[in-house]
């Protein structure tokens, strides 16, 4: 019988070991359905969500709930949009009480007198000339002068087919103003004209990704495991698909059979009331979402599908701790 120790020397057990005491219980939460941005693309507004409701304001409430979420199990908020950070007291509701994690453009800056460690990804769509096709201005310049520097904020750098062949000039752009990043891929929820993904560009974009990791180890957080299932939609034979995602919320979630999942995954919206399907919007077709976070959770949940080869539970160990870096759990 395979077993973890059987398959892996002491180094990587060693990592084995540092991931799987972790027990990692998140949630997503829209904080407002407001955004200082309009992208094309965008899954929140595109897919009307932000319209499911009017959001709490009654910031009480909001203490009250994020005590509820802790009481479920969940030990890691991940605050999303609109954009969350025109609500400062609700990200601070989330902050004093559990680890936080905000997603946001960058335009406004996290004071960091009040919120010394809280971990920042920053949306970054393409160089300058898609980010102005896509989001009306570029962003980079804006938000690489709020957060240079910043030991507790990355890029989250969503790659376009534009971006083929200039994804260098951005990770170098990146690791010039002192930060990490973080590589997904667009899903192009609008239908942008040019921005769709054709097969032999996703092949190519999955060795320009393992490229970036060669060449800026320090600053590209990554594996290539990730690339090659976000790339092809593929883990070990399987499909990415709604019958596979593991990033459905779980009360509502009535497949059958059930597959591998997070446990007591909810993505809330914010009136604190109503549950989104999943952590992207139920008008993507799932069998072509791109979304970097639902193909991490996807191997993620599959731990024993990868106690199998020795390279198998490597491939696992990486995308893990790519994960756990990502959210802070452990050091870059």
């Amino acid at each position: 019988m395979k077993t973890v120790s059987s398959l892996l020397d002491a180094h990587w057990y060693e990592r084995y070991k540092n991931i799987s005491r972790l027990n990692i219980r998140s949630s997503i939460y829209d904080v407002t359905n407001r955004c200082n941005l309009r992208c094309k693309g965008c899954f929140f507004f595109s897919s009307g969500e932000h319209k499911v409701g009017d959001e709490e304001n009654d910031i009480d409430k909001w203490h009250a709930f994020v005590q509820k979420e802790m009481d479920r199990g969940v030990n890691l908020a991940i605050l999303i949009g609109g954009e969350p950070t025109l609500c400062f007291d609700r990200i601070e509701a989330f902050y004093k009480k559990l680890p936080t994690f905000c997603a946001t453009n960058g335009l406004i800056k996290v004071p960091r007198d009040r919120f010394p460690d809280l971990m920042v990804g920053i949306s970054l769509w393409g160089d300058a000339e898609d980010e102005t096709i896509l989001r009306g201005k570029d962003t980079f310049k804006i938000s690489s002068a709020n957060y240079a520097g910043d030991p507790n904020a990355y890029y989250l750098y969503t790659i376009t087919p534009k971006q083929l062949g200039k994804t260098e000039n951005i990770i170098r752009k990146i690791k010039d103003v002192g930060l990490k990043v973080h590589m997904q891929l667009l899903s192009n929820d609008e239908g942008v004209d040019g921005f769709s993904w054709k097969p032999e560009e996703l092949v190519a974009v999955r060795q320009e990704m393992d490229a970036m990791l060669d060449l800026y180890p320090e600053t590209v957080i990554s594996s290539k495991y990730y690339h090659e299932v976000i790339t092809t939609g593929k883990m070990l034979g399987r499909s990415f698909g709604w019958m596979e995602c593991p990033s459905v919320t779980e009360p509502i979630d009535k497949r059958d059979p059930r597959p591998k999942r997070l446990i007591s995954f909810i993505r809330w919206s914010s009136e604190l009331q109503t549950m989104h399907r999943c952590c992207t919007s139920e008008t993507r077709d799932c069998s072509t979402c791109k979304d970097g976070a639902a193909h991490m959770s996807w191997v993620m949940v599959n731990k024993r599908a990868h106690i199998n080869t020795t390279k198998d539970l490597q491939n696992w160990i990486e995308v893990y701790e790519m994960f756990a870096k990502l959210y802070r759990f452990i050091p870059w």
